[in-house]
C-alpha cells in the first residue's frame, strides 16, 4: 500500500469521530445553545464521508485512470465508514458522563 492509502485511511478515521469528539459544527462553527443534537453529528457524519470519497477520487486520479464504481463499491465504503465511526460513538453515547 502507498503512503496515500495510509493518509486517506488516518482522514477517514478522524473524520469519523469529528461529529462525536466535537461540539462545534465541522471542528470550527460553535452550534446555538452549545450542544449537538443527534441528527446535527448524522448530517457532519454524512458531508465528512462525501468529502472523503472526494479526496479519495482525487488522489486516484493524480495516480492515473479512475476505475468506474457501481453501488456496491459505495456501500461497502459507507459501512466501512461507519466502522470507522464506532469508538466515537461509544464514547459519546455510553462512555462519557452526562452531566444534566
Amino acid at each position: 500500500m502507498t503512503l496515500s492509502v495510509f493518509i486517506l485511511l488516518a482522514l477517514a478515521l478522524a473524520a469519523a469521530n469529528s461529529p462525536f469528539f466535537s461540539e462545534r459544527l465541522f471542528l470550527v462553527l460553535p452550534m446555538k445553545g452549545g450542544s449537538k443534537g443527534f441528527a446535527w453529528r448524522l448530517l457532519e457524519w454524512s458531508v465528512w464521508y462525501c468529502a472523503l470519497g472526494g479526496v479519495a477520487y482525487l488522489l486516484e486520479a493524480k495516480m492515473g485512470a479512475v476505475q468506474h464504481q457501481r453501488w456496491e463499491f459505495y456501500v461497502v465504503t459507507l459501512c466501512l465508514f461507519l466502522v470507522f465511526a464506532y469508538p466515537g460513538f461509544v464514547y459519546r453515547y455510553f462512555w462519557r458522563k452526562h452531566s444534566r
